[in-house]
């Protein structure tokens, strides 16, 4: 019963959501850090610093999303962790859809623009990202 009411209200959370503007879907390019996570109960968890941030490339409707370390001299240390996403757009809805080879699921785009962006999962669980400000460091 439970599990249901939160589908329900997760649902009804998205879908009252501002609309985003798929031409604004190239704003998600770039290096991003988590801020804050809000959970389906109202508690958040913030964070101050991160010691990996996340590489998107969009490409049309398709992309991609990876773990990246950045250094103290601006440049980024990666690897082959990349999960490959595309767009699916549905009722005004624009969500983010994962599949690797032991899971698929999606993320509404809840907002989006040129400094953050938010999405929520199935089990209305909010992330906000803000654009990634590189610190250099060099002697």
């Amino acid at each position: 019963m439970i599990k249901k009411l939160t589908l329900i209200l997760s649902l009804f959370l998205i879908s009252c959501s501002a609309k985003i503007d798929k031409d604004k879907l190239h704003l998600l390019n770039g290096y991003w850090e988590i801020k804050e996570v809000t959970f389906v109960d109202g508690a958040k968890k913030e964070y101050s610093i991160n010691s990996t941030v996340d590489y998107i490339k969009l490409n049309s409707l398709s992309g991609f999303r990876k773990k990246v370390d950045p250094k103290f001299n601006g440049t980024f240390e990666t690897s082959n962790d990349a999960e490959a996403f595309f767009i699916r757009i549905s009722n005004d809805s624009i969500f983010m859809k994962y599949t690797n080879d032991s899971n698929i699921w999606e993320e509404v785009l809840t907002s989006l623009d040129e400094k953050s962006f938010s999405v929520k999962n199935s089990e209305g669980v909010t992330y906000r990202y803000n654009r990634f400000e590189p610190i250099n460091i060099t002697p």
